[in-house]
């Protein structure tokens, strides 16, 4: 029977460190006496590597939740700058509102499109004032004159 390998303590404290986001990579080596070519090692370890894989997954999930939370939010406040007084302000709000639906198709022809992906947006998005709309409709003029 193959003996069960596990992550030496030091290793585990390494990743922590790494992954706990107040260290750089150099920092954490330093702090734990490692040297780069130990690490390398380590990187070249198929257990360490597969943990460090597994907590950069993690990391970037978390991220993207973040984000996520916080994307209806931003686009809110983009509306806001749309009525802003000053114009250059407002203008680069309405580009950023127009380039919106671009991005969001970007990352959507990656993911599966099932019928019930994604969560129903309607009424999450605050309604334009008339000012607001006259100004996007600038913005794509503007935009479509410079193209």
């Amino acid at each position: 029977m193959a003996k069960k390998k596990y992550l030496k303590k030091r290793q585990l404290e390494v990743l922590d460190d790494l992954f706990g986001g107040e260290l750089d990579e150099q920092a954490v080596l330093k702090k734990h006496g490692i040297s780069r070519t130990v690490y390398n090692k380590w990187l070249g370890d198929e257990l360490f590597s597969s943990e460090f894989s597994r907590r950069l997954g993690a990391a970037r999930l978390q991220s993207e939740l973040i984000i996520a939370r916080y994307s209806a939010v931003a686009a809110a406040k983009l509306v806001q700058l749309t009525e802003s007084a000053k114009e250059e302000t407002a203008r680069r709000a309405c580009l950023d509102i127009i380039s919106l639906p671009r991005q969001a198709d970007r990352k959507t022809a990656v993911l599966d499109k099932s019928p019930d992906a994604g969560p129903d947006r309607a009424g999450q998005v605050p309604e334009l004032s008339e000012a607001a709309v006259g100004r996007l409709l600038a913005a794509l003029a503007e935009e479509k004159d410079e193209e």
